[in-house]
């Protein structure tokens, strides 16, 4: 579990998936992609996908969790499945641009 921030980098220890937090709780989050949990930049991870978490990641979209307090942005796409807690973060949806009526 980490305390993030908002811009913290992190990148996966599996695949080559990389984000950036744009939003983050208060609290400790476990973050994962592929079953492991993110690592900083620098460091060197190693290990395979694990079962049932190879979606993928997309570059540029924004996933968050189900809560809707941690939001990250995918800045290089990857095999691996995004998840925090243990539940996988989806996709966040455009918002509705008002009527022009």
């Amino acid at each position: 579990m980490a305390l993030l921030k908002a811009g913290t980098r992190l990148k996966s220890a599996v695949c080559s998936t990389e984000v950036m937090v744009v939003g983050a709780p208060k609290d400790e989050v476990d973050i994962t992609c592929g079953g492991a949990a993110l690592i900083a930049m620098g460091g060197e991870g190693s290990g395979e996908i694990a079962d049932g978490a190879k979606d993928g990641t997309q570059i540029g979209k924004r996933y968050v969790n189900e809560a809707g307090d941690l939001e990250v942005l995918c800045t290089k796409p990857g095999e691996g499945t995004l998840a925090a807690g243990g539940a996988a973060l989806t996709i966040k949806g455009a918002k509705p641009l008002p009527s022009s009526d």
